[in-house]
């Protein structure tokens, strides 16, 4: 089983949440995670948050240097307004990972959901529930954006399992 880090990107305007996941011989370890808080609309020219965004997920990638990057989808909302801002956000944020030359996995938050709590409905408590204990986090004192952008990337690293799984299941079938 290959080593591999992941960072998990949860995209807002107003908070962009991150977690680095290292899977090492099938084991997790939690790196590192935060959120980036961009202030609040009104406060911050829209264009100042985006560049924050920008600046801090580089400084993050530059020095924890994951290898793969996986960003949450943007949800449909009913405000278009909103939804354009969290577009751009998220392609803020892509544009990060792209520019550290990074591959990219989308999720549906729902997919993250399920792959973490069973259910795509979950509740971000829930998620946080579940991501620390899958991390071995005894009481986590971050963001709910935090414990999205780590369920992001354990969904991640369990999509990638799967994949492995059913291409060695394919080739053991073709023999």
């Amino acid at each position: 089983m290959q080593d591999v880090t992941v960072i998990g990107i949860d995209p807002g305007s107003r908070n962009t949440g991150w977690g680095v996941v290292r899977e090492h011989s099938g084991k997790l370890e939690l790196l590192e995670c935060g959120v980036i808080r961009t202030g609040r609309q009104g406060e911050v020219l829209f264009s100042d948050r985006l560049a924050c965004i920008y600046r801090e997920l580089s400084d993050v990638l530059a020095r924890l240097r994951p290898q793969e990057a996986a960003v949450e989808q943007i949800f449909t909302t009913v405000n278009a307004a909103t939804a354009l801002k969290l577009g751009q956000a998220r392609g803020v944020a892509v544009a990060a990972c792209a520019g550290a030359g990074l591959p990219i996995c989308d999720y549906e938050p729902t997919l993250v959901k399920k792959t973490i709590t069973g259910s795509g409905r979950a509740e971000k408590e829930q998620v946080q529930y579940m991501v620390a204990r899958l991390l071995g986090v005894r009481d986590p004192h971050w963001a709910l954006d935090t414990s999205d952008a780590l369920g992001i990337a354990l969904c991640h690293l369990t999509m990638r399992r799967v994949a492995r799984l059913e291409a060695a299941a394919g080739g053991r079938k073709r023999r």
